[in-house]
């Protein structure tokens, strides 16, 4: 499932120049302790409920002095987990039979002073006090459904693998293929991969 939105013109022009403005001043400041992040899952499981497999995992999210200086400013960051589930196959390649990706938009609002963390899919959000009890609880991963079993092919051994991955897809074009050359912005973890019980 996905979500698109336009960005009126004026909006896009005002992003663009509020993010350029904050790389420049960062870049003047050359600060000798930025710091790169990292995403990293910890760990992942699945489990049977009611006929539908079901996500439990654990992600580390660090964000780098960019993008945090960019959510400290107004820019809203959208975190992605991407999940896979995988037929493996003897005599040829093993076959990608789905895939599913889950946003989230993590946005910091300067006059209240908290963190808004929305679920794109769904539309949830909740609201937290501080930048870390938001990548904490977008750290938690409970019970997502990933695949009905009815779905999946019987006797046949599965994989399942998942990684995080600060997506970029969503700014304007100009500020996509500044993004693409900044290492700070390259915030993806490895994928975690495990045999789906059946």
């Amino acid at each position: 499932m996905s979500l698109t939105t336009r960005q009126s013109p004026l909006l896009s022009r005002g992003l663009i120049a509020a993010v350029l403005a904050m790389l420049a001043v960062g870049s003047l400041a050359q600060d000798p302790v930025m710091r790169e992040g990292y995403f990293e899952v910890r760990s992942a499981e699945t489990s049977l409920s009611n006929g539908v497999h079901v996500l439990d995992a654990r992600l580390q999210l660090v964000l780098s002095s960019e993008a945090l200086e960019a959510l400290n400013s107004g820019v809203p960051l959208t975190i992605e987990l991407q999940m896979q589930v995988i037929r493996a196959r003897r005599f040829y390649m093993d076959a990608l039979d789905a895939e599913l990706a889950i946003r989230f938009e993590l946005e910091y609002r300067p006059l209240s002073q908290r963190y808004i963390v929305r679920n794109i899919n769904s539309g949830h959000q909740d609201s937290f006090a501080t930048l870390y009890s938001a990548l904490n609880n977008l750290g938690r991963i409970v019970d997502l459904p990933i695949i009905d079993d009815a779905l999946l092919a019987p006797d046949k051994p599965y994989r399942i693998r998942v990684r995080a991955m600060l997506q970029t897809k969503q700014y304007p074009a100009p500020l996509r293929l500044l993004f693409f050359w900044r290492s700070q912005w390259q915030l993806q973890s490895e994928w975690y991969e495990w045999t789906l019980e059946r």
